[in-house]
């Protein structure tokens, strides 16, 4: 088969699988949307694992995901990680375990397609290669992408514990107790704290109906896996458990998180000098030395040809 066709044929198949991803991923967002519309207008509640709204479609698919997930995920890392990317609605769930569900099919069907029209041009252990590569894909690749999305919300949590020790001593200096700070930061500093606003908006309902403080955030810290975070939580359950004063091991937390950004930092600015370094050495250099040595090396050429 000509290259060109062969090239067009993967294209086509990489586009048909991202169409189909994309188409489920509106339905979803339109389902959940239009659930929600109508939950508000005939006065219901809306809650979080409502699943009475979700096409049977996503539903049939999410199931078929979940039987997936579960010959791959043998230590309930799907569910920390869907906790970690914020996930934790029913229609994001239901629109993950679909993806995890649809893509091998996708995929092998583009292997399939393959199959068919390039059987010709390629070998056995060709075809057997890509079929194994769809697979893998498929079943691994909408893991890596909730790694990546758990990953970068670490990070934007990891960012936010500075100013989220600040604002909590702020608090707990004002007299408040431990629930009356996270409900006041929940309530007035969502736009401030974005990601730990969300989930200690989740922490303040299960402390509203009557969880243990020690307990919601050792699950908390638990399940966000972000050591800075974990450090504070740590001090405030010591203090709920003990009491005692918080703002002074809160500004000690505050002192060895900003160490260790600065190390960080460091570490970072370190591994930049390296890599310039390569790029020196790999571009400038050479280009340093045709403009040194290019002059006297034209000159010696030019006296070897006067002596000829």
């Amino acid at each position: 088969m000509n290259p060109a066709i062969f090239a067009a044929l993967v294209a086509g198949t990489i586009i048909i699988s991202a169409v189909g991803i994309m188409l489920l991923v509106l339905a979803a967002r339109r389902q959940s949307a239009s659930g929600r519309i109508q939950r508000r207008l005939s006065g219901g509640a809306v809650g979080e694992f409502d699943e009475q709204q979700q096409s049977l479609l996503i539903q049939a698919l999410a199931g078929l995901g979940r039987v997936v997930d579960r010959g791959l995920d043998e230590d309930g890392e799907t569910n920390r990680l869907l906790a970690q990317s914020g996930w934790r609605s029913a229609g994001s769930r239901n629109l993950y375990f679909s993806v995890q569900a649809l893509a091998p099919i996708l995929l092998v069907g583009g292997a399939v397609l393959l199959w068919i029209f390039a059987a010709e041009s390629l070998g056995r252990m060709e075809l057997l290669a890509i079929a194994f590569g769809a697979v893998a894909l498929g079943l691994l690749g909408p893991r890596w992408v909730l790694r990546s999305a758990a990953e970068r919300r670490r990070q934007r949590i990891k960012s936010e514990v500075p100013l989220f020790i600040h604002v909590l001593s702020l608090l707990f200096e004002a007299g408040l107790s431990t629930r009356q700070a996270l409900s006041n930061l929940v309530r007035e500093g969502s736009g401030v704290l974005p990601v730990l606003g969300q989930e200690f908006e989740l922490a303040v309902r299960q402390l509203d109906a009557g969880a243990d403080t020690d307990e919601v955030l050792k699950a908390m810290s638990q399940h966000l896996a972000v050591q800075e975070l974990t450090s504070v939580l740590s001090v405030i359950r010591q203090v709920e458990r003990f009491g005692g004063e918080v703002r002074e091991p809160l500004m000690e937390a505050l002192v060895v998180l900003e160490q260790r950004r600065s190390l960080d930092l460091r570490e970072r600015v370190n591994l930049l000098s390296g890599r310039m370094t390569v790029v020196m050495v790999g571009f400038f250099f050479p280009a340093l030395m045709v403009f040194v040595a290019g002059p006297a090396f034209v000159s010696i050429l030019r006296a070897l040809g006067d002596v000829n």
